[in-house]
């Protein structure tokens, strides 16, 4: 295949940063799109170029690492992480424009690399749980009903890659944080926190710069663990609980 990369370069936060085209001439459609990468780099390596920088670890969809905006959407045409995209998913002969996530809380570091660590941060403020040193718990010791068990589990799929932000027209964390919320406040370990880890993680959400949530639904849509709209829902009502328990104190 042929294919015409449009890649957005930046040296910097600072700099103005702008699109590059390169063109690679025999690309496998057996490639995932992160190995087509590869192959432009070692392309640019030989010409002394600065190769493009991209995030990447695990390169099996569990990491949340590579992110990067492909034509218009999160991780690209298909809802999958960017590693496990495939070159097949393309035409010979096609354009692909490839951008950073965009978002006031996540600032360029260079070219393709954001720096996310305002998830980090939201995560330290609240998705914990406190549990007492000394012998580990018996796992079947603590009764919990296979809808709740399901539920969370699926909340705990998400693997914050930021998709669900660079989707969003705000740029909101909402599903983020409601899945790192809901995750926690389902189960029975997750109660000692369970009045101020909304409140702590929404206040840091905002705080971090991200914007509100409007329920257009692009985060869940375009999210490659199928994050549901429905921990939003919890997440506001978390919130308000917690909320209405604090004005009360």
């Amino acid at each position: 295949m042929k294919i015409k990369l449009k890649v957005w370069r930046q040296k910097n936060a600072q700099d103005k940063g702008g699109f590059k085209t390169y063109n690679l001439d025999d690309v496998s459609e057996d490639m995932s799109f992160l190995e087509m990468f590869d192959v432009l780099n070692e392309d640019l390596v030989k010409k002394n170029e600065d190769p493009v920088h991209f995030d990447h670890d695990c390169r099996e969809g569990i990491c949340g690492m590579c992110s990067m905006y492909i034509n218009g959407r999160p991780h690209g045409p298909k809802q999958t992480t960017t590693c496990q995209l495939h070159m097949r998913s393309f035409n010979d002969g096609d354009t692909i424009t490839v951008e950073p996530w965009r978002a006031k809380a996540f600032p360029v570091v260079k070219d393709l690399v954001v720096d996310r660590m305002s998830f980090d941060k939201i995560i330290q403020s609240g998705g914990y749980v406190s549990v007492n040193t000394g012998g580990v718990p018996d796992a079947n010791e603590i009764p919990i009903p296979k809808k709740i068990a399901d539920e969370a589990f699926d909340a705990a799929t998400c693997i914050g890659c930021g998709a669900c932000v660079a989707a969003c027209k705000n740029a909101s964390a909402m599903l983020f944080v409601s899945a790192k919320v809901s995750q926690l406040a389902m189960l029975p370990q997750g109660q000692v926190e369970r009045k101020t880890r909304a409140e702590n993680m929404v206040a840091t959400m905002d705080a971090e710069g991200f914007g509100a949530c409007t329920n257009t639904g692009a985060c869940s849509a375009e999210c490659p663990k199928g994050i549901s709209l429905e921990n939003i829902a919890r997440l506001n009502r978390e919130f308000l609980s917690a909320k209405a328990s604090s004005d009360n104190v």
